[in-house]
């Protein structure tokens, strides 16, 4: 609200090819405070119906339709419109600031619109800035969404700025884009501007607006770079159990093949014998066929997570999926690691030699500065977890430390009253974590991971 859209609206109607319908679909009425019905389409038939109302609107004589949508509109009509290469985005930006002290007068004084400036009526706005912050959050996050829903499907809006909108140059072209080969001489001059005054001089509070917007970080100097990509729920991963309506979803590096055996002890089936392997369509059918089913997943420290991965992949010869990447670490990136795997003469100097030259591997790799994969096996859990919610989250998010208390519970939850004892994990080999630990090994890992410490508040590992 408050960005000129009226203006904008008014000068695209100005076009005898265009015909913009107002909010066609703002919750509280269709297309303006004192309308029924657009094109036939009542506010009803619109609630129950909205694509209904868009092939009105699209099929209209005469002239291109269209409607103004504001980020608080049906969200149904968002979808429809963004998945449409063949519906034209405009999008209209202002500072917020400048929106947000226009919005407060217009609440203040009920004045909405303005045709004639000796109706004017003045009040000063009251900064709030909480509300305001707020209202920053809600513009940003809608207009990042239109940003990645738009480049993802490859199309491109046309832009207007709150001050573009005076210019007939800026108008003609936008017609241009719109396809008419009609132009206009001048805008329409019917709407002022409302409070051409600056921001100072229309808000009451000026200190304490001064003051809030002060403490608000505009360039996201607080910020966590994340450069690591997206990842998908990895549906094939989840263990659900055959009896008890369990589902785990693992984080990879964490205590997998531990927490698997505890819940094939509670079926009193082998490890294979619980379902795994699943995609999507078989999940959905697991959950129907198991109301009232729990799921988690469990967290690692980082520390001990990337030490973990580092002997279980990278030290030795490891897994064939990642012998590559480890000739690639001796090779490119010097990581330190015994050609043939750890003999007798490898030593504890040795290993931590090795497991830093690791560390850095990953501060780059998770940067996105290197070819290598980010492997699922050390992507950070934060991202992990965020791949789930793709599809659903997890009920409980658990750490390693607590699963011996926290799992028995659990299983009591769903109704087995003699949950067996979860095994812990064996120490790492050749060399324990312990055996390498210091306050210089966790800075390295927590800068490496900060998100995860950020978002989980992990503190040190001992």
């Amino acid at each position: 609200m408050r960005t000129g859209s009226n203006f904008l609206e008014t000068n695209l109607n100005g076009f005898s090819g265009l015909c913009c319908h107002g909010e066609a679909f703002n919750p509280h009425f269709i297309g303006y405070p004192n309308s029924t019905e657009i094109l036939g389409v009542s506010q009803d038939d619109r609630d129950n119906d909205p694509a209904r109302l868009i092939g009105e609107i699209k099929s209209q004589a005469g002239a291109l339709g269209g409607f103004r949508y504001f980020h608080d509109h049906d969200p149904r009509v968002l979808d429809i419109a963004l998945e449409d290469p063949r519906c034209a985005k405009i999008i209209l930006t202002r500072n917020p600031l400048d929106s947000y002290v226009s919005w407060k007068i217009a609440v203040a004084t009920g004045q909405w619109k303005l045709t004639n400036v000796t109706r004017r009526k003045e009040a000063l706005a009251e900064f709030d800035g909480a509300e305001f912050a707020h209202h920053v959050d809600a513009l940003q996050d809608f207009q990042v969404l239109l940003l990645n829903r738009l480049q993802k499907s490859g199309q491109s809006p046309f832009y207007v700025a709150y001050e573009d909108l005076p210019s007939v140059e800026v108008m003609n072209g936008l017609a241009r884009w719109l396809g008419l080969d009609e132009q206009v001489e001048a805008l329409d001059d019917s709407l002022k501007r409302q409070n051409p005054a600056p921001v100072t001089a229309k808000v009451a509070n000026v200190e304490e607006m001064e003051t809030a917007l002060s403490g608000m970080d505009r360039f996201n100097l607080s910020r966590t770079p994340n450069f690591e990509p997206r990842r998908g729920p990895a549906v094939p991963g989840y263990v659900a159990g055959v009896v008890t309506p369990l589902l785990y979803m693992p984080i990879k590096g964490g205590p997998e093949a531990e927490v698997i055996n505890w819940l094939a002890g509670l079926d009193r089936v082998a490890v294979d014998g619980l379902i795994s392997k699943m995609n999507q369509k078989q999940l959905r059918i697991w959950r129907r066929g198991n109301p009232g089913y729990r799921s988690f997943t469990v967290l690692r420290h980082p520390v001990a997570r990337a030490h973990t991965v580092f002997c279980q992949k990278i030290l030795s010869a490891g897994p064939d999926n990642y012998r590559k990447i480890r000739e690639t670490l001796r090779r490119k990136f010097k990581v330190p690691l015994p050609k043939n795997g750890p003999d007798a003469s490898y030593s504890i100097v040795d290993h931590r030699a090795a497991f830093e030259g690791f560390l850095e591997f990953l501060r780059v790799n998770l940067a996105g500065q290197t070819a290598i994969r980010v492997d699922d096996a050390w992507a950070s859990q934060s991202q992990s977890i965020s791949g789930f919610s793709d599809l659903s989250v997890p009920d409980f998010v658990f750490r390693e430390e607590e699963l011996a208390e926290e799992l028995p519970h659990l299983a009591r939850r769903v109704g087995r009253m003699e949950p067996g004892e979860l095994v812990t994990a064996a120490k790492d080999t050749p060399y324990a974590l312990e055996d390498i630990y210091d306050a210089a090994l966790e800075e390295k890992v927590a800068k490496i991971y900060h998100r995860d410490y950020l978002m989980f508040g992990f503190g040190p590992w001992r």
